[in-house]
């Protein structure tokens, strides 16, 4: 393997550079140019992308409405196995579908808040006035890929994983109950 791999860097490096060269180096000038223009028009009424640097953002738990059809703010446990079918795409993973009848199906799997999300935010948490976590923000709706040029708060939304679906699982699906007496553990 390390011998494939000496015989392939010159030709992946060359790619790389290709790459680097003619998509990746255009499209940051472009965005240089956007951001540019974005604040010439907004001022700093908008804040930045996403830059590996802290932002906050705050939003509620909400659904929207697309083409007149309502999209709840929240999906359960239950719901993924009311679509499971037993082919692909909805074809249950083995411990799963072994695990349903210990689950409580109530709990919420994921759901969907109003805070503006973009590339660079998976993994953020999601935490209530209350200062507890949630959550952990994973996608956007689609909806919300628009979201580096703009934000349409009726219908961007951003998609969260709960700490409670992530628990369930973690203990009934998993059987890493350490883990989760670690996780909760009350601090001191």
């Amino acid at each position: 393997m390390i011998q494939l791999a000496l015989r392939l860097d010159p030709a992946a490096r060359e790619i790389r550079k290709a790459w680097e060269t003619d998509v990746t180096g255009p499209t940051d000038r472009a965005a240089e140019r956007i951001a540019r223009a974005r604040f010439a028009a907004y001022g700093d009424q908008v804040y930045p992308d996403a830059t590996f640097t802290l932002r906050l953002s705050y939003g509620k738990v909400a659904g929207w409405t697309h083409r007149g059809v309502e999209v709840p703010a929240v999906t359960t446990i239950g719901g993924l196995y009311e679509r499971a079918t037993g082919a692909e795409p909805f074809q249950l993973a083995p411990r799963w579908a072994e695990a349903e009848g210990k689950l409580d199906k109530s709990i919420v799997y994921n759901f969907v808040t109003t805070n503006d999300i973009i590339g660079g935010n998976s993994g953020s948490p999601v935490v209530n006035a209350r200062g507890e976590v949630l959550g952990a923000a994973f996608d956007g709706n689609i909806h919300s890929l628009g979201g580096a040029y703009g934000y349409d708060g009726t219908i961007n939304r951003t998609v969260v994983v709960s700490t409670a679906a992530a628990t369930e699982a973690l203990n009934k699906v998993y059987g890493l109950t350490g883990l989760v007496k670690e996780l909760t553990a009350k601090r001191r």
